[in-house]
């Protein structure tokens, strides 16, 4: 919750059911898209401030990270992720 303070006290808290379906998107969409466009591909519209909320959440968890060129990756294997953290193509 505080992540959610620290960003915009008008971001709005997003459901459960809003994060699942950002993090389902992500997941198979891989490596397809940006962050603006995956927002734009969402199943259901979404706030852009709750998006943002969304994503940081999702890769302070370390389910997602970025490559080099600003693509959203799904990473939710803990192991997976000390492998690729330290690779230069991904933008922590």
């Amino acid at each position: 919750m505080e992540l959610i303070n620290k960003k915009s006290e008008f971001a709005r808290s997003p459901t459960l059911q809003t994060v699942f379906m950002v993090e389902k998107t992500i997941e198979k969409h891989s490596g397809a898209f940006k962050k603006t466009e995956l927002f734009n591909k969402l199943p259901r519209k979404v706030m852009w401030q709750t998006f943002q909320v969304i994503m940081d959440y999702l890769e302070s968890i370390a389910k997602i990270a970025y490559d080099n060129e600003g693509y959203v990756v799904y990473i939710w294997n803990p192991a997976l992720f000390e492998k690729v953290k330290n690779r230069p193509a991904i933008k922590l």
